[in-house]
């Protein structure tokens, strides 16, 4: 069965779902085909030096790609919070370059954006900005964005969830043409919980949408649990070196169970790490680095 027809054909009947309940229907979306063994391939998400970002004398996107190819990495996550506001065409032509002949792959980019509001015009200009960045993540020659889903404003979750998955749909329909994932992660919001990401998952229509699944961000009874639940459909994956669990603190993550989660849904694509604790990036960032290589490698 070609992969792709399956999966629209399936989820063709979870659109009326999607208007009135999809929970019934969470454990039946399909995960994505992927023959062969699992393989991962290693990146740094640029928010992982977002105070060092804020001074661009200190740190910009072309030293952010030699730090990258310095620790050895494939890979560089470009999050779009930190480009110049007055970046064009030709600056990210210049980056593409730049990452090129350092040997290092743009893994993809994250943009904020909140597609749980109202219709009007600001969830039109939310759509707007996201396919503004689709333009640029082609030029920049990124496979993927990470998108959020948002929280709800002034409506209910339900129909929060509605209103994501038509814009959704409008926007990886325009990033599919230019062959570019959209990944939605698991970022609090109408998607805190597993179940309201998969939700949203079975109803979008498009071969162009998953799951940009942060280990750090289902603070559920099970994370891991959770994250296994996940990884089946995920199209890139952020690592977060600590985790929490519902009405616990926060503890050192575990990599190797991790890794072996996304051994066990056959992942094949890219890790990249993104650090959010409280040690000084410059200092923690390759330490934590190796271990990921260890625990992925």
């Amino acid at each position: 069965m070609n992969t792709l027809s399956g999966r629209r054909g399936f989820l063709a009947g979870s659109v009326v779902a999607a208007c009135g309940g999809l929970a019934a229907r969470l454990g039946a979306a399909e995960p994505f085909a992927r023959p062969g063994r699992p393989s991962f391939r290693l990146s740094l998400a640029a928010y992982s030096f977002r105070d060092s970002f804020r001074d661009p004398e200190k740190l910009d996107m072309f030293r952010f790609v030699d730090y990258c190819a310095e620790q050895g990495l494939p890979g560089a996550e470009l999050t779009s919070y930190y480009f110049p506001p007055d970046a064009d065409e030709a600056y990210f032509l210049k980056l593409r370059r730049h990452a090129y002949l350092r040997g290092v792959e743009v893994s993809g980019t994250a943009v904020g954006n909140n597609f749980a509001l109202p219709q009007g015009e600001e969830r039109d200009r939310e759509i707007a900005d996201v396919k503004g960045w689709i333009d640029r993540a082609a030029v920049l020659g990124a496979p993927h964005i990470r998108v959020f889903a948002g929280s709800a404003q002034g409506i209910e979750d339900s129909e929060a969830r509605k209103l994501c998955v038509s814009a959704l749909e409008e926007c990886c329909d325009y990033a599919g043409k230019k062959g570019i994932f959209l990944g939605l992660e698991n970022h609090g919001g109408i998607v805190a919980e597993a179940d309201g990401l998969l939700e949203i998952f079975q109803a979008v229509q498009s071969p162009w949408f998953g799951v940009n699944l942060d280990t750090g961000n289902f603070h559920t009874a099970d994370p891991y649990g959770d994250l296994a639940r996940c990884a089946p459909y995920a199209v890139n994956v952020q690592v977060k070196v600590e985790m929490r669990a519902r009405g616990g603190k926060s503890e050192p993550a575990d990599l190797e169970r991790i890794a072996t989660i996304l051994r066990e849904a056959t992942y094949q694509g890219y890790v990249a790490l993104e650090y959010e604790a409280e040690e000084d990036p410059w200092a923690a960032v390759p330490r934590h680095l190796k271990e990921l290589a260890a625990a992925f490698g």
